[in-house]
């Protein structure tokens, strides 16, 4: 009898057990150089970049394709459970010799040629991005190299097999793109229940900046949201920042905040903090004029302002990068329910740009991002441009057009308010001067005035008691 004939295009069995056989000699994408500056990065910098890692690359280590590669990923993972700044390229060969894996990743000589790789880690994300691509394109291999044999099954349902496909397509999708397409029909009973719990005062709308009348028409600091404070310089908008940030970070429903100052050290916002908390003015010290009844008073002040958690970084020149890894790890690490910004017009971008303009709708989105990613509101500083103080009329107020270097500060806020009063009426003895806090944008709620007094011996700012029917937001107004 004649030679029993194969079906025509069907594999032997040898090339059915072998999915990668399908290119047998073309390697899978990689790139070793990106996953040497990755790695480079996260020795030289974790407390800097191990965060921006984990947010990209979730809980694959596949991204690395090199196994002692991946090996040393796992290591500094290890390492930078909790805290990053444990990892360094002592601890991690250490690590590495613990496990016996030192030789296996190439010993002393490899990991210190390895932290040389680069000379910056400012393009991290870039490079984690690349990676993460590079490990999807490997992960369709498998599952097209899988179809492709099981489509050569003659047992196999063509309607199964490309069930089976498209599932496994999109769960690679699913995993890049984070969060899955909901119906609304998912989502409303749990938006009115929310609703519901807001109205019976079991859930804050937002966080209570501790002056009433702006949280009556803005709902306060809410989840997600980007809420802008605008002035010109020397008009009090880090004193106002700083008040916020005491009325959250203490008393009895007291939240951790995180404060990125770019413009002031730490030595001066803890001052600035102190003296106001004790209502001593901070020239009292320079001219040797405190008594001890102040002195009682900043140490009751240094006491209430020990057991807040208000988490400081004065790191100048902040780029988005940096922003991004070390607001992570503050929320991560401390809970942080606030994050504030001063100011906005000192970030950088973290690229070479010669157009400011768009540079700061980069930062500008960004922080808006980050702000939805976290959950949690981001009070942003910025500063306005000349055109208000060209104005001739005194009553002149500033406008969203006055926002400096970018309109899209404007775009992308939620809230936008400006600080605006006469630093002239300041001067001298004056015990108080008026102020406005403007509500110029709302998303969700009106806009107007709310009257202010500053206390500049105390750089505070109070309510103005209601006198008239002119106090607040304007009715209508939206």
């Amino acid at each position: 009898m004649p030679e029993e004939q194969k079906p025509a295009g069907r594999k032997p069995r040898s090339e059915k057990n072998n999915p990668a056989g399908v290119m047998p000699d073309r390697p899978q994408p990689h790139a070793q150089n990106i996953e040497r500056a990755v790695l480079a990065a996260l020795i030289r910098d974790a407390s800097g970049c191990l965060d921006t890692a984990r947010s990209f690359f979730k809980d694959r280590v596949t991204v690395f394709y090199t196994p002692a590669h991946r090996e040393i990923y796992e290591t500094i993972l290890e390492l930078g459970t909790d805290d990053a700044k444990q990892v360094d390229l002592l601890s991690v060969a250490q690590r590495l010799r613990e496990k016996n894996k030192l030789d296996a990743v190439g010993g002393d000589v490899f990991l210190a040629e390895l932290e040389m790789a680069i000379s910056t880690s400012v393009n991290i994300e870039t490079w984690c991005r690349q990676l993460v691509k590079y490990d999807n394109l490997r992960q369709m291999i498998a599952v097209c190299s899988e179809s492709l044999l099981s489509c050569y099954d003659a047992d196999q349902d063509a309607d199964t097999v490309l069930d089976d496909v498209e599932k496994k397509i999109f769960a690679i999708r699913s995993a890049e793109m984070g969060e899955a397409i909901r119906p609304i029909s998912e989502l409303l009973e749990n938006e009115l229940m929310e609703l519901v719990r807001i109205n019976k005062g079991e859930v804050e709308v937002g966080l209570k900046t501790g002056y009433d009348t702006v949280d009556e028409y803005t709902g306060g600091l809410k989840r997600g949201e980007m809420f802008i404070l605008a002035a010109r310089p020397s008009i009090g908008k880090t004193s106002l920042a700083l008040n916020i940030i005491r009325n959250i970070a203490t008393g009895p429903n007291a939240k951790p905040v995180g404060f990125f100052s770019l413009e002031m050290s730490e030595s001066q916002i803890v001052r600035r903090l102190l003296c106001t908390q004790a209502g001593v003015p901070e020239n009292k010290f320079w001219n040797h004029e405190f008594d001890m009844a102040q002195i009682q008073r900043m140490t009751g002040a240094a006491k209430l302002l020990s057991e807040a958690k208000i988490y400081i970084d004065p790191t100048g020149g902040l780029s988005i990068a940096e922003l991004r890894a070390k607001a992570r790890r503050m929320r991560m690490l401390h809970g942080v329910e606030l994050v504030v910004i001063d100011y906005i017009g000192l970030m950088t971008s973290g690229q070479r740009s010669e157009n400011r303009q768009v540079e700061i709708q980069q930062i500008s989105g960004a922080i808006k991002r980050l702000a939805k990613e976290l959950n949690i509101p981001f009070l942003v500083l910025a500063q306005l441009n000349r055109e208000v103080d060209k104005n001739s009329s005194p009553n002149a107020k500033p406008k969203l057009a006055n926002l400096r270097d970018s309109g899209s500060i404007e775009q992308d806020a939620d809230v936008v308010t400006f600080l605006h009063r006469d630093r002239e009426k300041s001067k001298g003895n004056v015990t108080s001067a008026e102020a406005l806090w403007i509500v110029e944008k709302n998303r969700n709620g009106r806009t107007g005035d709310v009257k202010l007094n500053f206390l500049p011996d105390r750089m505070e700012f109070e309510l103005a008691p209601r006198v008239d029917s002119n106090y607040g937001p304007e009715p209508g107004k939206n």
